[in-house]
């Protein structure tokens, strides 16, 4: 992506939000990067550079600004216009997939060259793979640094870093001082509840907290989540570690994350989760305005300028949501879904008294238990432990590698899938913005209430057409709008 830098540095001088998470400043005469927003003076024009990610500003030797925070930005990397291969591979750095591995094995993972995949971020994000790796476990030192009161060494570990002299000597290297020194300038916003670390996590506005809330309400699945008063909370289970997260809107764009996990090195994993279940990388004026410019779409997105596509927190269990909804009420599916966490389920004792109880069962568990009496049709527990089986044979089944057509291709070649689960899998599971059930019963009705004319799935594929990329949200807007 080519920045007009002339029209950045017009956003810089009057703090336009809207850029914010968009475009990052370089001051050559401070060596340091900045949000548009930033408090500080304008620079001259001639001192300053514009750079469209944290890390290509990081990669050309600036370090981040300690009165703005790069590191609090919205993380809109999804919607600066980067192509399918670089979303999914940015993704997958988010799980941590570079702190294991290398540049060659995530080329592999998402079916490309290594030098193709360098080209492809260089082009769209100006920097390359490792130094968009490097620069996130840098920003999210930095805010466990700022928003914690975690030992060093726990920080160094949390964000990634491989070990404490690593982390202590990147931080000299860009900073000219230790890690500690900026706690000691800035002090901890938050501090270490009982196993407990609260984190700020921000968006763009607007976010519909309560219609979020409301969906959330609307499937719950008892023995694992809930929501009470203005948050939400669930059970979590990675790499066969359990704990708890709860979410709640805080101030001033942000949403309070608090995490109780004993397993501080899967942070990262857990922060990306928790950001694609409350679709927190949207830039909804981006998508508001496509979708407005619909005549049938403008005034439900007036309507609702903040509304989301709640994500998953996991994809396998996506999934299997999504083979329980099958053919039956959100309700009904959410009852079924409480009887098979409550049978298969690890017993979570430490959370009961939250009203927590279990985690959703294994792929290992449901393929191969005894379903009997589970309130399914035969056909749907043999689809059940068909997913749950395939998954176990291929761990990259439901990867976020895949683009959405060999998603639904891949989803749609399994037993008892069809094309409305593998497009709503895609949707909620693997956040593809362009998934579109359309053989939902809720979008067909959604469309005959707003136009008086009922179409077929097919009918409603092709009205859809003119909602790329978006369809996904334009989905949205139609379930909404039955209320």
């Amino acid at each position: 992506m080519i920045l007009d830098q002339d029209a950045c540095f017009r956003a810089l001088q009057t703090r336009d939000g809207r850029f914010d998470g968009r475009i990052f400043v370089a001051v050559r005469t401070t060596g340091i990067y900045c949000r548009p927003v930033c408090p500080a003076r304008t620079p001259l024009r001639r001192n300053v550079t514009f750079y469209e990610s944290a890390a290509a500003a990081q990669e050309n030797g600036y370090r981040p600004c300690l009165r703005c925070r790069p590191e609090t930005a919205p993380d809109l990397g999804a919607w600066n216009g980067t192509s399918n291969t670089v979303n999914r591979a940015m993704r997958l750095i988010d799980q941590g997939v570079l702190d294991q591995g290398d540049v060659e094995n995530l080329a592999e993972r998402l079916g490309v060259g290594e030098r193709h995949l360098r080209r492809l971020f260089k082009q769209h994000l100006g920097a390359s793979p490792v130094a968009v790796a490097q620069t996130r476990r840098v920003l999210l030192a930095k805010q466990l640094i700022h928003e914690t009161l975690l030992p060093m060494s726990e920080i160094a570990l949390a964000s990634g870093f491989g070990s404490i002299r690593r982390f202590n000597e990147t931080f000299q290297q860009l900073y000219g001082k230790p890690p500690s020194a900026l706690r000691r300038l800035n002090g901890p916003e938050h501090s270490v509840g009982s196993g407990e670390i609260v984190l700020k996590l921000r968006y763009k506005p607007p976010l519909d907290w309560p219609a979020m809330l409301a969906f959330f309400r609307q499937r719950l699945i008892v023995p694992i989540e809930k929501v009470e008063g203005d948050s939400y909370m669930r059970t979590i289970s990675l790499q066969g570690k359990t704990g708890t997260i709860k979410l709640s809107l805080g101030s001033s764009s942000e949403i309070n994350a608090a995490i109780d996990f004993p397993d501080l090195s899967l942070l990262p994993d857990i922060i990306f989760r928790i950001r694609r279940v409350l679709d927190l990388g949207l830039a909804p004026n981006a998508i508001n305005k496509d979708l407005g410019s619909d005549p049938i779409l403008k005034p439900l997105v007036d309507a609702r300028p903040g509304l989301r596509s709640p994500g998953a927190w996991d994809v396998f269990e996506m999934a299997i949501r999504a083979v329980l909804g099958q053919q039956i009420s959100v309700a009904g599916a959410a009852t079924i879904g409480a009887r098979l966490c409550v049978r298969l389920g690890d017993v979570q004792e430490r959370f009961e008294e939250q009203g927590l109880t279990h985690t959703f069962p294994s792929a290992e568990a449901i393929a191969g238990a005894d379903l009997t009496g589970i309130g399914m049709p035969g056909a749907r527990v043999r689809t059940l432990q068909g997913l749950a089986r395939a998954s176990l044979a291929d761990p990259a089944l439901l990867s976020p590698s895949q683009s959405l057509e060999e998603a639904v291709e891949t989803l749609c070649a399994l037993p008892g899938i069809g094309p409305w689960s593998a497009h709503y899998i895609a949707l909620r599971a693997l956040r593809e913005p362009d998934a579109f059930p359309s053989s939902d019963i809720g979008l067909i009705n959604a469309w005959a209430r707003l136009t008086g004319n009922r179409p077929t799935a097919s009918e409603l594929e092709a009205q859809a057409e003119r909602w790329r990329p978006w369809r996904g949200y334009a989905a949205q807007h139609l379930w909404a709008s039955l209320g």
